[in-house]
C-alpha cells in the first residue's frame, strides 16, 4: 500500500475515533465499542505509515 495512502487513512480513522467517543458522550455503549475499532485502527494504519518512512537500503553508521 502506498505510504500516503495509509497515512491519510489514519487520520480519517483518528477523526472517525474522536467522533466516536464524541458520539458516545451523548448516545450510548454502541459508540465506545466503535471508537476502540477506529483506534485499534487509527495506531495500525500510522504504524504502517511510520515503517514505511525508514529507509532500509542503506545502512546507518554511527560515525555518520
Amino acid at each position: 500500500m502506498n505510504s500516503m495512502l495509509t497515512g491519510g487513512l489514519a487520520v480519517l480513522s483518528a477523526i472517525a475515533t474522536v467522533i466516536s467517543f464524541w458520539q458516545f458522550q451523548k448516545n450510548g455503549s454502541f459508540w465506545i465499542i466503535l471508537g476502540f475499532v477506529f483506534l485499534i485502527i487509527t495506531i495500525a494504519l500510522g504504524a504502517m505509515f511510520l515503517t514505511g518512512r525508514v529507509n532500509k537500503t542503506e545502512d546507518i553508521h554511527i560515525t555518520e
